[in-house]
């Protein structure tokens, strides 16, 4: 898959199902990820920067990251 094809369904995610962009936000005004930026975000910028197996690493363990357990908050991408 070239990284193209995955940002662009990143964004198809983003504008469509997810509850922090798209229009099912006016649901969930304040959202439901507990991490700045968001995880799709998150996985966004990193698959710009690393590419896609090394984005999709990056992605994959921030969703992980994500649980009960976890307090959240700002979390940038470095």
């Amino acid at each position: 898959m070239s990284k193209k094809i995955l940002l662009r369904i990143i964004k198809i995610y983003q504008s469509t199902l997810s509850f922090d962009h798209g229009w099912l936000h006016y649901f969930k005004p304040l959202g439901l990820c507990r991490f700045r930026p968001t995880c799709s975000e998150y996985t966004y910028q990193a698959v710009e920067k690393h590419g896609v197996l090394g984005g999709l690493y990056r992605g994959f363990k921030r969703i992980l990251r994500c649980n009960p357990f976890n307090q959240g908050g700002y979390d940038p991408f470095l």
